[in-house]
């Protein structure tokens, strides 16, 4: 199962997290695993060019009479295939509160979406990201409950805190208590620690019975087909009272460990981490790059671009791409510009200043959008997120269709162009807009971006020529064939940033077994025209050999140039 200088090293990471109890913790390991040991033959293939993964929800699109989950399954073998060949569903478990984030039961299927026979259909055609959502659990769960009636295997499942404790220094994604009070069977209180709300419950990795608990269902989650699997508010899995109880040691030591364990069943499980939280903390997840996350979240790359495109100059936005850097080529980072959360603000301390995060915030309402905001240890409030679909913020109705459309599709080839693999939102490939009505009908900020999409509906707009979703979603596609084409996108090819000194521009060189892409972006309305990097080149968007000295651009529009020799 283990070899010798494996099993050493899983018995030192456990000695560094709970002391005395490495040898004892092992052998209970090492029965999940005799249960759980997959005995498929590993391909060892890794991640390339063609990866890339849709973000949705189960139920993003729907179809009267019919499941979500088999829904979902025609849209991706329709609409999604080949292109995108992975799908990362959002949370489809029994859940109580956060549009699936507060967790019920970790390993059923919520059935109102479907059963694990569509999850594994699903898998027939799609790679599968699963969420692990292993911070926090719903209070009407059965460990919660188990807890409150006094069942002595759940007594140290969560974190309970004499609420004269000081906590001030505990750092707050939202603006609401950090202690919520439950009264057990008997009528004792209990202040339970809730870091994201009153209904979900933060788990107490204190306790070994805990650790084990989560590496049984990352376990089931790899049996039911995750290739990989997406650590949820990963960052404050760990706590002691006096610090900020964010990035603490013991959270890596604990990713680390279940990476090990996890590679024993399937190595090519690629293990994702989600930390909205500033730059240099973020990559701090890739450990020394061969132990710790596969993929970090790149959460700084969308509010840079919807800070570039409204200030019509990429000089900050080159800067910091120059700056990114990876501890090893085994890893990369998971680019994305939306989500089914807002756009962080948090990643953008240290890259551009107060004043200019505000300008954002200012032009998230001036465009139709909302700011979520959170608790400081000072008492005040702070901006947290941007609550807007990404194609309105940066730019306005009043616009042209066209220069909405390249506007959107600019930030897009981006993303698809830089190092790493691509996380593409449901809503971004289908051309969504603002959903104002979801908003005011639930008091949920996050809804501007959660439409559920009725299936027929849908259709006939794709195949309305006029629209902007067919025009954004045809569009996208072509772009996504040729960069799955490519070699030169390779996740963890070499890369090289530069404006040429012109603040409307954006240059990305990409380099993979020498071949080479020169990816370039206009920020502005105008038309640019530069000197060829290249004597001979091949435009992949137009298909058509260049041989001119000079490359023009149009208004807020890109090109990929393919270095050639052709004759």
């Amino acid at each position: 199962m283990f070899k010798l200088q494996q099993q050493k090293s899983i018995v030192d990471k456990i000695t560094i997290i709970y002391g005395a109890q490495g040898n004892d913790l092992l052998v209970k390991i090492k029965q999940l695993l005799i249960k759980y040991k997959s005995f498929e033959k590993p391909d060892n293939k890794s991640l390339t060019e063609k990866d890339i993964v849709l973000i949705t929800y189960g139920d993003s699109v729907l179809k009267k009479g019919q499941k979500p989950l088999e829904t979902l399954k025609y849209f991706v073998d329709t609409y999604v295939l080949p292109e995108i060949n992975s799908t990362h569903i959002l949370p489809f478990y029994p859940y109580t509160s956060d549009d699936g984030f507060s967790v019920v039961d970790y390993v059923k299927v919520n059935p109102d979406l479907g059963t694990w026979d569509d999850i594994s259909a699903l898998a027939k055609s799609s790679n599968l990201m699963f969420d692990a959502v292993i911070n926090h659990i719903s209070k009407s769960s059965d460990w919660f409950k188990g807890y409150l009636a006094g069942d002595p295997s759940l007594k140290e499942f969560f974190i309970d805190v004499n609420p004269k404790k000081d906590l001030s220094k505990v750092i707050r994604p939202r603006a609401l208590p950090l202690l919520t009070p439950f009264i057990d069977e008997e009528g004792k209180k209990h202040h339970i620690w809730s870091t994201f709300s009153d209904d979900q419950l933060d788990l107490n990795y204190k306790s070994p019975a805990v650790f084990l608990a989560i590496l049984e269902v990352l376990l089931i989650y790899v049996q039911k087909g995750a290739k990989l699997i997406r650590l949820d508010a990963i960052a404050f899995l760990w706590k002691e009272i006096g610090t900020d109880c964010l990035h603490l040691s013991k959270t890596h030591e604990v990713i680390k460990l279940y990476r090990e364990i996890l590679a024993s069943v399937n190595p090519n499980l690629v293990l994702i981490t989600e930390t909205n939280v500033p730059h240099n903390e973020n990559i701090s997840y890739f450990g020394n790059g061969y132990d710790e996350a596969h993929l970090v979240y790149n959460f700084s790359l969308a509010p840079l671009l919807v800070y570039s495109m409204m200030e019509k100059n990429t000089d900050i936005l080159t800067n910091w791409v120059q700056s990114l850097q990876t501890p090893s080529d085994k890893v990369c980072f998971f680019n994305f510009t939306a989500s089914h959360d807002g756009i962080g603000i948090r990643p953008l301390q240290g890259i551009i200043s107060d004043e200019e995060i505000q300008k954002l915030v200012d032009r998230t309402i001036d465009h139709g959008g909302y700011v979520s905001f959170k608790n400081n240890s000072d008492g005040t409030q702070s901006p947290y997120e941007l609550n807007c679909n990404l194609s309105d913020l940066i730019s306005k109705h009043e616009e042209s269709k066209s220069n909405r459309v390249n506007k959107f599709l600019l930030t897009q080839a981006i993303m698809l162009a830089m190092p790493g693999v691509p996380g593409i939102y449901i809503h971004s490939l289908l051309g969504s807009q603002n959903y104002i009505k979801g908003v005011k009908e639930s008091g949920i900020k996050r809804r501007i971006n959660r439409e559920k999409l009725d299936l027929d509906l849908l259709e006939i707009a794709l195949n309305d020529t006029g629209s902007f979703r067919y025009q954004v979603y045809n569009k996208y596609k072509k772009i996504l064939q040729l960069r799955t084409q490519e070699k030169a996108f390779n996740p963890y090819g070499k890369v090289k940033y530069t404006n040429l000194g012109n603040e409307k521009l954006f240059i990305i060189e990409r380099e993979f077994n020498k071949e080479i892409i020169y990816a370039i972006f206009n920020f502005s309305n105008e038309q640019i025209q530069i000197d060829a990097l290249t004597n001979k080149s091949f435009d992949l968007l137009s298909n058509k050999k260049i041989i001119n000295s000079k490359w023009i651009l149009d208004g807020y529009s890109f090109k990929w140039f393919k270095k050639s020799s052709f004759q």
